[in-house]
């Protein structure tokens, strides 16, 4: 009998890449009816070209993508996707939080080829598999998967990819929460919702938030309904209910007490103030 054995060195392995977390696996092909404009993410993207012909537009550089190639977008770089029919651009894109990629200012990396190679392939296929039938543990899957492609992708073009600094990446994710609670605060809005926009745990977020402006997220969105009622106040005739209700306060009530809290009167004080200034 024929016995072989292979040591494994424990000290080995790639420590820059544990910190990389799978979020989301898209499967996607440019039609007709696309509407290619600039967007952002608060992760990395890595597109894996699959099929068709087209380029990945990051500012107003477009840069060609055939099938093969790979393209490494970092979180809060403006890109989109371009291709025209009859040969569309078909890819698969995996957002990762916790990586960047070194190579180029841009923000955006290149990699010629990368996924002609057969064990990249079947690492995406079996990746798309489990994500698509969800089965049990399908998420301790996909994780290892990632980590198995992106040790290919080392493998074939070096190290490219480091883990964002936790101070770097809380500062964006707070920036993104703040930006959301500006454009939605009239809606309904809680910690678990804010978390799950940033892609963070609820108390981490809260921390973080606190550190980065001084207040917590949901005593922000207070202000920020605070500060639109000021002009409702001022400026329309509506009763408070109607401004509580539009604002997304609970009642008329808290609302009122809030608004207290915040500014020192009532919201019927403030109103009759600044009618006496007319």
């Amino acid at each position: 009998m024929s016995t072989q054995q292979y040591v494994l060195d424990r000290a080995a392995g790639y420590p820059a890449l544990d910190s990389a977390r799978l979020l989301y696996v898209t499967s996607a092909q440019y039609s007709a009816e696309w509407a290619s404009a600039e967007h952002t993410h608060t992760c990395a993207e890595l597109f894996f070209v699959t099929g068709g012909s087209g380029a990945m537009q990051v500012g107003q550089v477009p840069s060609p993508m055939v099938p093969g190639d790979l393209m490494a977008v970092n979180a809060g770089v403006a890109h989109t996707e371009v291709s025209e029919m009859p040969d569309p651009l078909e890819y698969v894109v995996l957002g990762v939080d916790g990586l960047e990629t070194l190579a180029g200012p841009e923000g955006f990396a290149l990699v010629h080829g990368f996924c002609h190679q057969r064990q990249v392939a079947q690492s995406l296929n079996m990746l798309l598999q489990e994500a698509q039938r969800g089965q049990s543990g399908y998420e301790s899957v996909c994780q290892d998967l990632l980590h198995i492609l992106l040790l290919l992708l080392v493998r074939h073009r070096g190290s490219i990819l480091r883990p964002v600094p936790r101070e770097q990446k809380a500062g964006r994710e707070c920036s993104l929460v703040r930006r959301y609670i500006d454009s939605h605060f009239k809606e309904s809005i809680t910690l678990d919702g804010l978390a799950a926009v940033a892609h963070l745990n609820k108390y981490y977020l809260a921390h973080a938030f606190q550190k980065e402006y001084g207040v917590s997220p949901i005593r922000y969105l207070t202000a920020r309904r605070i500060q639109e009622s000021k002009f409702l106040l001022a400026e329309t005739d509506h009763s408070l209910s109607h401004i509580a209700q539009v604002l997304g306060f609970s009642s008329a009530s808290y609302f009122s007490q809030c608004f207290h809290r915040i500014e020192g009167v009532s919201p019927k004080e403030y109103r009759q103030g600044e009618r006496r200034k007319r």
